[in-house]
């Protein structure tokens, strides 16, 4: 209920200026800047070294008219399309963290005042922006990243909810709320161009987070999961009953449904374009490039974008075939849905519903610790429907069956050997075993990853192995920032001489999740019983 009051009040306001600058819009002829040719030009000369730079500019004028402006004057003597860029177009969206770090304080003290540093909004609309504008306060991750990012959120939550900071996490998760019920389900991330994918559905862990100290709040969430929940299961309605993939849902021969994670476009990303265009430039058919773009997309779609964990052939970024696969992680994040809204229905007296969705996720649970399961490794791997087998990478989404306590103790015991005699290095667990120079492998540890894989230890008593990963962890991160006075989105846990970690775009600082995890372990090493 309070969702509702809080949502109503915030968008009468917010709507009066939103629709006026809606209005400006839709009265001039309408050209997405996508489909343009001045978004061409700019992205493949190109005009930025990132390509996110371009697409998170604000037009000066609709795309029709910079397009049509853009045409007459692109072949004129002495044109410079960097500076017709910047006359045409405003940068709005980098607010810079003008701070200076004070070296007297701990890193933890430094995580507290950053809340406020990392804070935007409520958002005001501003038209022909990418931005999504959001009626309530967010955290942002930080760098380069000025909007709210999907899975990124749910572990500064849990920072937030360390720190005290409750109001603002239930801002969040109040924002994630109003965008199931405009959107239809959680982009990506807040910007139009992430309208065609979402990310790893933790939104049910973001509300029972912040309901832990009373359940009832599940109730004022609960229209919200169940459109979360319709989102990754819907299909075109075509052929339910076959084997063939159907948007996020997979229907294998034994009857199983599963999920997979998917992108409905298959174009250049376009705020990655011209990193796409060069890596499908192998293929001579459209049709080929097509699915490759698709596959990309879908890798960004899991939130790993990218990994080697989504390669069909062995140190070959271009046989990226994400939309393929079957993550264990998708997997267990939709059981643990289906496990809430039961939990939901139930509060709300609709037994019938409860015990559908408790039907549900048990029967996901059990696929989960079979069909996942690699006897040979001990461990627990995506599995890829088109090749009807097992894949053969090692990642840290093993860990995920742990932290739902999925696994048996058997696979638990099988889980944490590994990870202890092959994942962990001096700063923390790696997040594969792959040196292929993607982020998302050796020697890149993530701060999301640590937490699953600590609290999946955890929860199946293996409290020694996890606090030497956190320590390891923490005690990296506090290197890092004796030296930089930052925090870091990842963190290169092979080599402890090194400030970060590398991969496909600069380190970014700030930073969100890292912030929350470190705060949510040093919790954890106080507790007696974390």
């Amino acid at each position: 209920m309070k969702y509702r009051i809080l949502v109503l009040a915030a968008l009468i306001s917010f709507s009066s200026c939103f629709t006026e600058e809606k209005k400006k819009e839709a009265s001039e002829e309408t050209l997405s800047l996508y489909e343009s040719t001045l978004f061409r030009d700019v992205q493949t000369l190109p005009v930025f070294k990132d390509s996110k730079t371009f697409v998170d500019l604000v037009p000066k004028a609709s795309i029709a008219k910079l397009e049509a402006k853009y045409l007459l004057a692109k072949d004129e003597a002495g044109f410079d399309l960097k500076d017709f860029v910047t006359q045409n177009f405003e940068d709005r969206s980098m607010q810079a963290l003008a701070f200076q770090t004070d070296t007297t304080k701990t890193m933890y003290e430094h995580i507290n005042t950053m809340w406020d540093k990392l804070t935007r909004g409520p958002d005001s609309a501003v038209a022909y922006s990418s931005r999504i504008a959001l009626p309530f306060k967010y955290v942002v991750p930080g760098g380069r990243f000025q909007e709210i990012y999907y899975w990124d959120s749910y572990f500064t939550i849990e920072g937030l909810l360390v720190a005290g900071r409750d109001d603002l996490a239930e801002a969040m998760v109040d924002n994630f709320s109003m965008l199931i019920d405009s959107i239809g389900f959680i982009p990506n991330g807040t910007r139009d161009y992430y309208r065609s994918r979402s990310q790893p559905p933790f939104y049910a862990m973001m509300v029972d987070a912040i309901a832990r100290q009373d359940s009832t709040k599940l109730l004022a969430y609960l229209p919200q999961l169940q459109k979360e929940y319709d989102f990754w299961m819907a299909t075109s309605g075509k052929n339910p009953s076959t084997t063939e993939a159907d948007r996020h849902v997979i229907h294998l021969l034994d009857s199983t449904v599963l999920n997979r994670y998917w992108d409905s476009s298959n174009t250049p990303r376009p705020e990655a374009y011209k990193e796409d265009m060069h890596l499908a430039s192998h293929l001579s058919e459209d049709a080929e490039k097509a699915v490759l773009y698709n596959h990309l997309r879908s890798a960004a779609a899991s939130g790993w974008d990218f990994s080697s964990r989504w390669y069909g052939t062995k140190n070959e970024f271009n046989s990226t075939e994400t939309a393929h696969i079957l993550p264990v992680d998708l997997n267990c994040l939709l059981y643990f849905l289906e496990g809430t809204l039961g939990k939901a229905y139930g509060l709300k007296g609709d037994a019938a519903h409860s015990k559908l969705y408790d039907q549900k996720a048990s029967e996901r649970g059990a696929q989960i610790e079979t069909l996942f399961w690699n006897a040979e490794t001990n461990f627990f791997h995506d599995y890829n429907f088109a090749k009807q087998s097992l894949t053969t990478e090692k990642t840290l989404a093993a860990c995920f069956p742990l932290y739902f306590g999925l696994a048996t103790k058997e696979q638990a015991d099988g889980v944490k050997t590994v990870l202890m005699d092959e994942f962990l290095k001096e700063g923390g667990l790696l997040t594969t075993l792959e040196h292929s120079g993607q982020q998302w492998d050796a020697p890149n540890g993530w701060a999301p990853l640590q937490w699953i894989a600590v609290k999946g230890l955890l929860n199946y008593g293996y409290e020694t192995e996890a606090k030497d990963i956190i320590r390891r962890w923490l005690t990296l991160n506090e290197k890092v920032y004796r030296n930089t006075g930052k925090m870091m989105e990842k963190y290169n846990v092979e080599d402890m001489t090194l400030l970060s970690g590398g991969g496909e775009y600069e380190t970014q600082d700030g930073f969100g999740w890292t912030n929350g995890v470190a705060l949510g372990f040093q919790k954890m090493l106080e507790e007696p019983n974390p």
